[in-house]
């Protein structure tokens, strides 16, 4: 289908064209409606219905058959470092974290703040919050500690995940 005619069906009727578009993830329990308006200006996007972001973004490709493909890949302008995960190993990586925020008393609902620089394993942190139902908040590595402050006092996260520094350019920046 054309982009024009893709574009002019998301305006006209932009409740059918976002059902349809969602029929592509995978939803653990179906939503009652795609755009509730009851509470204007407070719009509720897909109400009722439940899914997980992990899974749809990894366990899902798995079990399709492409658990093999590259996934993500990492390369870093900075460290002349070049990685790529598969689906198949990022969930392992992703599930193995989980685990040691399940381990560490994270549950469904608690915040965690990333604070790390743009590393694979911050991904890795992201979705693994995701696959548990934690909330995470990246931080911006290079915050100073007043601004760093007022982000954790705000968030009352129960955990934090930090990498212990980041480096730009040629510079080293201690977390």
């Amino acid at each position: 289908m054309a982009y024009k005619t893709i574009y002019q069906q998301s305006i006209e009727r932009p409740n059918d064209f976002w059902a349809e578009a969602a029929k592509e993830l995978h939803w653990d329990r179906p939503w009652t409606r795609v755009l509730d308006e009851s509470d204007a200006p407070f719009y509720r996007w897909f109400s009722g219905g439940e899914m997980n972001t992990c899974y749809n973004a990894l366990d899902r490709h798995c079990e399709s058959g492409r658990g093999g493909q590259a996934a993500l890949i990492y390369d870093s302008a900075v460290t002349g470092q070049v990685r790529t995960f598969s689906y198949e190993q990022l969930r392992d990586h992703v599930a193995r974290f989980a685990g040691a925020l399940r381990a560490r008393g994270v549950e469904k609902g608690d915040r965690v703040i990333i604070y790390m620089p743009m590393i694979p394993e911050a991904v890795i942190a992201m979705l693994a919050c995701a696959r548990i139902g934690a909330v995470h908040s990246v931080v911006f590595g290079g915050f100073a500690a007043n601004e760093l402050a007022t982000r954790v006092l705000d968030a009352k996260p129960r955990l934090i995940v930090s990498a212990t520094c980041g480096i730009e350019g040629a510079r080293v920046i201690p977390y």
